[in-house]
This record gives C-alpha cells, sequence and structure tokens, in this order.
C-alpha cells in the first residue's frame, strides 16, 4: 500500500500505539499480515526461521518504507526456550505487546499408513504446540500489563491462523487436519478463559489460498480448473484476502467477537459437491 492507503487504515482500524507479532511472516499469508497491520499503524514483529532472514527483511524494509517501524525474529515456534526469547526481545523493543497472529504452519503429505512418527510430531509442533506456546507468552504479557484505555478496548488480541480443514476431514493430510481441529478448541477454550480479563481470541480459516506452498494446486491450468470445482465464488483467494480479516479482528471493529471462526474460504466449506440435491 502508498502512503495514502495507509493513512486511511490507520483511521478506519485505529492500530497506532499497538504493537503486534506475526509467526511464520517472511512469506505468503504471514508477509500479508504484517503488511497490513503495519499498514494500520502498528509497530510489527516479523517472526521468521533462520533461513528466511532475507525475505523477512524485505517485510520490514515494506513496513518502514510505508512509514511504520517493524523488525524481524529469527524464531522457530515450536521451540520453548527461542518463543520465550522472542517474546522478551519483542518487549524490550517495543515495550509491550497488544497484537498476536498465530500463522506460522507446515504441511507433510503421507498415506496414513506410511506417514512416520516424525511426520506426524512436525506437523502438530509447529501448528498447534507452536500456538499453544506463542499464546502463552502473548497471554502472561497482556496480564501484567493489563489496560491500555485510549490504545485499545482490548487488553490483547490473538488471532490464530486455521483453516477450512477444522472442519473438513483431508485425506493423506491426517496430520495437517488434526492440528487444524486442535488450535479451534484451543482458540476457543482460550476466549473462554480470558474474555473475563478482555482478551480476545478468534481465528480466520482460510480456503484455497494463493501461495508458494501449495502451488503444486494452482501452478498449471489444469491444477487450478480441478482447484475451481471446489469453491463455489470460481476464484482462488489471495493473502490480502486473509490479511484484512485478520485486521478486522485485531481491531476495535470486531470488539465483541471473541471464540469464533471467520472463514475465508469462497464457500468452500460449502461442500460445493452437494450443489443441485447433489
Amino acid at each position: 500500500m502508498n502512503a495514502k492507503q495507509c493513512a486511511i487504515s490507520k483511521d478506519v482500524f485505529g492500530l497506532s500505539g499497538q504493537v503486534a507479532l506475526v509467526t511464520g511472516a517472511s512469506s505468503g499469508i504471514g508477509r500479508a499480515c504484517a503488511l497490513a497491520l503495519g499498514c494500520a499503524g502498528a509497530k510489527v514483529v516479523i517472526n521468521h526461521l533462520a533461513e528466511s532472514s532475507k525475505d523477512a527483511a524485505e517485510v520490514c524494509r515494506e513496513i518502514e518504507d510505508a512509514g511504520g517501524s517493524a523488525f524481524a525474529y529469527a524464531a522457530g515456534v515450536s521451540n520453548e526456550d527461542q518463543v520465550v526469547a522472542m517474546f522478551t526481545a519483542t518487549v524490550a523493543r517495543f515495550g509491550t505487546l497488544h497484537i498476536l497472529v498465530n500463522n506460522a504452519g507446515i504441511e507433510s503429505s503421507a498415506k496414513f499408513q506410511e506417514m512416520t512418527l516424525s511426520q506426524w510430531q512436525k506437523v502438530i509442533d509447529v501448528n498447534l504446540t507452536g500456538m499453544f506456546l506463542c499464546s502463552r507468552e502473548a497471554v502472561r504479557e497482556f496480564l501484567k500489563r493489563g489496560a491500555q484505555p485510549g490504545v485499545s478496548r482490548a487488553n490483547g488480541k490473538i488471532v490464530c491462523m486455521s483453516s477450512v480443514h477444522q472442519e473438513i476431514p483431508w485425506a493423506f493430510e491426517a496430520n495437517y487436519a488434526a492440528s487444524k481441529g486442535g488450535v479451534d478448541l484451543l482458540m476457543r477454550s482460550l476466549a473462554q478463559e480470558f474474555a473475563p480479563q478482555k482478551i480476545r481470541v478468534n481465528a480466520v480459516a482460510p480456503g484455497a489460498i494463493r501461495t508458494p506452498v501449495n502451488r503444486s494446486a494452482w501452478g498449471t491450468e489444469e491444477a487450478m480448473k480441478k482447484l475451481l470445482d471446489l469453491i463455489p465464488y470460481k476464484r482462488i483467494g489471495e493473502p490480502d484476502d486473509i490479511a484484512q480479516a485478520v485486521l478486522w479482528l485485531a481491531s476495535d471493529l470486531s470488539d465483541y467477537m471473541n471464540g469464533a471462526t471467520m472463514f475465508v474460504d469462497g464457500a468452500m466449506s460449502a461442500y460445493p459437491a452437494f450443489r443441485g440435491a447433489g
């Protein structure tokens, strides 16, 4: 976005004075979320893996070029020590944290009978345990800081990146589907537990989104045709589609929304194969 668009975004979403941390923010959906939050006025921490340092630095540059503030931090979200250190660095750099976007996630496809324990564990560790570790550190900071009237109506906001596969079974991706089903109940349990402390926890469940990680699903004309058969809206989603939903959930515009999942999927979760009575 250019400076004029960012000024409008700041006026609409009002995130100036807030600090956001986005996991897995060096590419794809995470990158789009970080850019949107930065454009809306938040100071942004770009979490990434060490091998993605160059991409993370570029995201920081884009935010800063638009007049925002950001820094990159390399940490694996499934490593407790690295996560604790990342949140400590965030508070040291920006003073506190207001928004956590739990975006980091991976896939590892396999026939179930051939899936290794390592394949199962790695996906669960990143997609679910990583969300637990980051959410725990965020909640600790939210509770420690307390209310900041005039900055945000909530004392803290967590947005969990789920998937349509928290609802739709996914053969050959049992580890991924199980992790996203876990994300759903983790999110709702946290919302129930911390709503009295004015901490909001919600989720976004993307459908098919055009990112590098799933290029095989849309990278050819034939693949795209098969994919669009699963999407009643007849277009693939873009990372910005998800980022705008995250931005809304992170803002006071959604202040009464807690413990809910927004499906941003072009109606993919509506089981399009059943159109016309099946």
